[in-house]
């Protein structure tokens, strides 16, 4: 896939260099400007649901123990 790229964009291996690096950039920019946060409500990482592990401590204590 990268060779067929490197093959269309015109001119020698510097300007394909930099034409490459441009549309490096702008797929980047058009991801997290557009699209990322058009999927984020969709995707469940702030669904997060973890159950309390059965007669352990509950998840509001405290870990350490505060007897002497």
């Amino acid at each position: 896939m990268y060779a067929a790229l490197w093959r269309r964009l015109p001119g020698g291996r510097l300007a394909k260099s930099v034409s490459a690096f441009a549309l490096f950039a702008a797929t980047v920019v058009v991801l997290f400007a557009w699209v990322f946060p058009a999927v984020s409500p969709h995707l469940p990482f702030e669904d997060v649901t973890v159950p309390a592990p059965a007669g352990g401590p509950s998840p509001t204590s405290s870990p350490v123990s505060t007897q002497k």
